[in-house]
């Protein structure tokens, strides 16, 4: 029985999605400063590594990083309404720009929506719930 990550071409696969997906971000004046590293390599490949282990992949997200912790990990970023939806955007182009069977599509898409409507933490123009504050050392 294969896994997701193996039926929809594995490795290579989230790299092209994660690297789309990055290209929107770069240019998005709303996330953008959410990065505050100057090349984005980090949070790429932190999140290629995330979406490899969850959909079946190799597990070096947990072997480097531990316990995903999503939403303490976003809690010092305002996750807006419109900050999940300039997300969403690029995630979209991005997923579309993999042209995925349609059921793997779905499936994609269904978890990559679900994950970010759970990460909103305050009203657009309003501050995160950890503004300020760094992630703790242990969740880097």
């Amino acid at each position: 029985m294969s896994s997701f990550y193996e039926e929809i071409g594995g490795e290579d696969t989230f790299v092209r999605l994660v690297d789309r997906f990055y290209e929107g971000v770069a240019e998005d004046p709303l996330l953008r400063p959410m990065y505050p590293e100057q090349e984005l390599t980090g949070a790429k490949d932190r999140l290629r590594m995330f979406l490899v282990q969850y959909w079946g992949g190799p597990k070096d997200y947990g072997a480097t990083r531990g316990h995903p912790r999503l939403r303490i990990r976003h809690a010092p970023f305002p996750v807006s309404p419109a900050a999940r939806d300039a997300w969403l955007r690029h995630m979209r182009d991005a997923v579309d720009s993999l042209e995925l069977s349609p059921l793997h599509e779905q499936t994609l898409w269904d978890y990559l929506e679900r994950a970010a409507h759970s990460l909103v933490n305050t009203v657009d123009g309003g501050q995160a719930p950890m503004a300020g504050q760094a992630v703790p050392d242990h969740l880097e």
